[in-house]
C-alpha cells in the first residue's frame, strides 16, 4: 500500500473532528481497502508521516479503545496527551469510553468521494 491508498487513509484521518476518535479498522473501511491486515496497513501509512504533520494521526486507536504501544518510549504517551488536550477522557485501564467518543461520518462514503457498493 502506497501513494493513492495512503492519500486516502490521510484524507478520512483529516475528517476526524476535534474530541473525536476513529479505530484503524474504521479507518481501513472509509478509505476502502480490503483483505486480512487492512487496519494494520493504516498504521503503516500514519507510521510514515513526515514530523510536523498536520494530518491528525493522533486521533486513530485501537478497536479496544486504547492508544497502541510504540516501539519508541513516550511516543504512546504523546498520542495520549495529545487526545487529553482535546477533552477525551481515559478510563482506569487506558481506555477511552469508544460508545461516545468514536467518530461517526454523516453517510459512509468512502475517502474516495463515490458512495459505497451495497454488499
Amino acid at each position: 500500500m502506497a501513494g493513492s491508498a495512503y492519500e486516502r487513509v490521510y484524507a478520512v484521518v483529516r475528517r476526524i473532528p476535534r474530541g473525536r476518535v476513529a479505530t484503524y479498522g474504521q479507518v481501513a473501511e472509509l478509505a476502502g481497502l480490503r483483505g486480512p491486515g487492512r487496519a494494520r496497513r493504516i498504521g503503516y501509512a500514519l507510521h510514515a508521516l513526515p514530523p510536523g504533520t498536520t494530518v491528525p494521526w493522533h486521533r486513530v486507536i485501537n478497536a479496544r479503545g486504547e492508544v497502541s504501544p510504540r516501539r519508541r518510549p513516550g511516543e504512546d504517551l504523546a498520542q495520549r496527551l495529545l487526545l487529553q488536550r482535546e477533552g477525551i477522557r481515559f478510563d482506569a485501564r487506558g481506555r477511552v469510553p469508544l460508545a461516545r467518543v468514536r467518530w461517526r461520518p454523516r453517510g459512509r462514503a468512502r475517502a474516495t468521494g463515490r458512495p459505497r457498493r451495497p454488499r
